[in-house]
């Protein structure tokens, strides 16, 4: 009777694997479904507005300082771009504002301001360049 038993069990325990490993994928995809769920692009007109003054930043003459480290303006958009997508997914910033004060002011690893540096002028910190920029940019739309 053992022998039969321990058969029995050998064939079980395989299904039972099987269907803990079917749950625990079907409880997998749903926790990242419902985490994903909320992630959701900027708003069009905020997203035009971001695009904008990126593309500012990138055809200016300015340098961008990133814990300590001076980078072309081209680096720099590159990197708020990816800092951009981060706070998209995770449904962080509905307004070009949101973004200059969640992704684009300061470092998320080391808490050190962003700062801008143009054609020989002091530095000034990335929230006051990027907000100075934004201003001009929706005047300028205004007209």
């Amino acid at each position: 009777m053992s022998v039969v038993m321990n058969v029995v069990m050998s064939v079980k325990r395989p299904m039972r694997v099987i269907l803990m490993s079917t749950r625990c994928a079907a409880m997998a995809a749903l926790i990242v479904s419902a985490a994903t769920a909320g992630a959701a692009p900027l708003p069009a007109a905020a997203k035009a507005e971001v695009t904008a003054l990126l593309g500012q930043l990138q055809t200016s003459s300015c340098e961008f300082n990133r814990n300590g480290d001076w980078h072309a303006a081209a680096e720099a958009r590159a990197h708020l771009e990816r800092k951009l997508a981060y706070l998209e997914d995770k449904n962080l910033v509905k307004t070009a504002e949101e973004f200059i004060d969640r992704g684009a002011s300061k470092s998320s690893m080391s808490g050190k301001p962003y700062l801008v540096r143009c054609a020989g002028a002091a530095p000034v910190e990335s929230k006051v360049w990027l907000t100075r920029e934004l201003t001009a940019l929706r005047s300028a739309s205004a007209r």
